[in-house]
């Protein structure tokens, strides 16, 4: 299989087509035909090798969100997801292990439906940055009718922090600066 990655650090003048073998899903796990994945801003510092990748040798590949088909699910796996279901995934990249390749196995519990109307391209956003989301808004604790603020509503994280608080019976005051606002295409 082919996939985007790296075997030395720097800029995006690293990043080489890289020919890998199709992994096979283990018990717990599942493979997914890839058709779309994110580049985050860890990606980029994984990228220049100023965040961690993995204790493996190179190459890497990056990509912690990625959105396509289930083609596989390895035997033993307990999930009501069937082959040809269209799903999202969030991945825990770690050597070649990145959403940057035609296929990905992932655990199976990584791995959830797209939502209804969604595209590849829209459900790959979601997975890293709706979880972070929610988890900051989790960590709060704020009863419903609480006020909270978000600074950066127009990014990507910001833009999922306001629906899920809205979602969660909270006031939103929102911020963000007209260099925050998403590029076209982006959709909230």
């Amino acid at each position: 299989m082919k996939a985007i990655g790296l075997t030395a650090f720097g800029g995006p003048e690293v990043l080489r087509v890289l020919e890998l073998p199709v992994p096979d899903p283990g018990p717990g796990e599942i493979l997914i035909r890839v058709h779309a994945a994110t580049v985050n801003p860890v990606d980029t510092l994984v990228r220049r090798g100023i965040a961690f990748v993995s204790d493996a040798e190179p190459p890497y590949v990056p990509g912690m969100d990625t959105a396509g088909v289930v083609e596989q699910i390895g035997e033993g796996t307990d999930t009501d997801l069937n082959v040809g279901d269209h799903v999202m995934a969030v991945v825990v990249v770690s050597g070649t292990h990145g959403a940057y390749a035609e296929h990905l196995v992932v655990p199976a519990e990584s791995v959830v439906r797209v939502p209804a109307g969604a595209t590849d391209m829209e459900a790959a956003t979601l997975p890293m940055n709706g979880l972070t989301a929610r988890m900051a808004l989790d960590l709060l604790e704020l009863p419903a009718g609480a006020t909270v603020a978000v600074t950066g509503a127009a990014g990507a994280v910001g833009g999922y922090a306001v629906q899920l608080a809205k979602a969660d019976g909270l006031r939103v005051l929102a911020d963000a600066a007209p260099k925050d606002e998403p590029g076209e295409g982006a959709r909230r």
